[in-house]
């Protein structure tokens, strides 16, 4: 059956420089696979740099890639044609980091809803828009009548964050790409926003591709996670797995620096993970890009990028300390995904997202 969405071998290098060129590999050789016809939630997580931003413009086809090809419903974003164009916006919708960008700050909040509304024939009368308005906006946990007719600025930014949800709902998609929805509003809201995602996925099937620096969030509300660290899959697979069990140094040093409710308990920060072989120095363009940061790097790491080594049935790891592991292509990523759903049936509680470890 023919994926939704997906990304095959997609590598993006950026070029910098008029005399003496540069190139800074955004994205390597990244595989990922949604197919649409049974909803899930993935994370994708990574400090900056490691590639979050450069993935979503790929996906959504704002940027082209390198090499590599984005393909919706089995063709590539470049050779839709208009029509083909109009049925991908309709199912892969996106959320941004900052709504207040999204708005005109002239128009009315309404506009932002009105417009896809009318785009895409959703309704034929006045009536019938405002009614689907309301129906959107209620589902995120908004009172029309304490949205409707405001200005961006008169409401508050986990407000503006959920109108765009509503948006999204709007075309009844059947993927949202969310990109760090809610790193800038307040802790006290970002439970409400992830909570509206969380509904759109159970009870309207909606995907989501969850892009995130911030583990906690995405442990609580994600399946399965990929970890990213410089364009490069370091770590994927069940997020309970990955997160309470991690294998990769990298993922080691991300769940390690997250502080605990403790002020007896000093931050360590990067000395979690502990002291950086400094002697290794790469032979060639092919190596591990985490080995100036990781104390078990050796000799094989700077000799040769590590492959995806399976070391559960869902999860892999792109470290050589599990070389005695069967690997995985990069294109059957997929074969790990698709475990048992978590069972998440309250509400999310921001007051224990402070450590994810137990």
């Amino acid at each position: 059956m023919t994926a939704l969405l997906e990304a095959q071998h997609v590598s993006k290098v950026f070029g910098a420089g008029l005399v003496q060129k540069t190139e800074t590999v955004a994205l390597q050789d990244f595989s990922f696979t949604i197919s649409g016809e049974t909803p899930s939630v993935t994370a994708i997580v990574g400090e900056s740099g490691s590639g979050k931003t450069t993935l979503v413009r790929l996906l959504l086809g704002l940027t082209a890639p390198t090499t590599g090809e984005v393909l919706y419903r089995g063709k590539d974003l470049r050779q839709l044609s208009s029509q083909e164009r109009r049925s991908y916006l309709g199912d892969v919708q996106a959320i941004f980091q900052d709504p207040f960008e999204v708005f005109n700050p002239f128009y009315k909040v309404d506009h932002v809803l009105e417009s896809p509304i009318r785009n895409f024939g959703l309704a034929k009368s006045k009536q019938a828009r405002r009614a689907l308005m309301v129906e959107a906006l209620s589902a995120v946990g908004l009172q029309a009548t304490e949205t409707l007719g405001r200005f961006p600025h008169q409401l508050s930014g986990g407000q503006r964050q959920r109108i765009m949800v509503a948006r999204a709902l709007l075309l009844r998609p059947r993927l949202i790409i969310a990109d760090e929805p809610v790193s800038m509003v307040d802790a006290s809201l970002r439970a409400t926003i992830l909570n509206s995602l969380l509904k759109l996925n159970r009870e309207f099937g909606i995907s989501l591709i969850y892009i995130t620096h911030d583990l906690t969030t995405a442990y609580q509300i994600s399946e399965d996670i990929i970890v990213l660290y410089r364009g490069a899959m370091a770590e994927a697979g069940n997020i309970q797995l990955v997160v309470r069990q991690p294998e990769h140094p990298y993922t080691r040093l991300l769940v390690g620096s997250i502080p605990l409710p403790d002020p007896d308990e000093p931050w360590q920060g990067e000395r979690a993970l502990g002291q950086p072989a400094t002697d290794l120095q790469p032979a060639g363009d092919s190596y591990c890009a985490f080995h100036r940061r990781c104390p078990y790097a050796m000799p094989i790491c700077v000799e040769e990028a590590p492959p995806l080594f399976r070391t559960a049935p869902h999860r892999v790891s792109a470290c050589y300390l599990y070389r005695e592991a069967p690997t995985v292509a990069s294109d059957h990523i997929d074969e790990i995904f698709g475990s048992a759903r978590r069972e998440q049936t309250a509400t999310i509680p921001i007051a224990e997202s402070d450590r994810v470890m137990g």
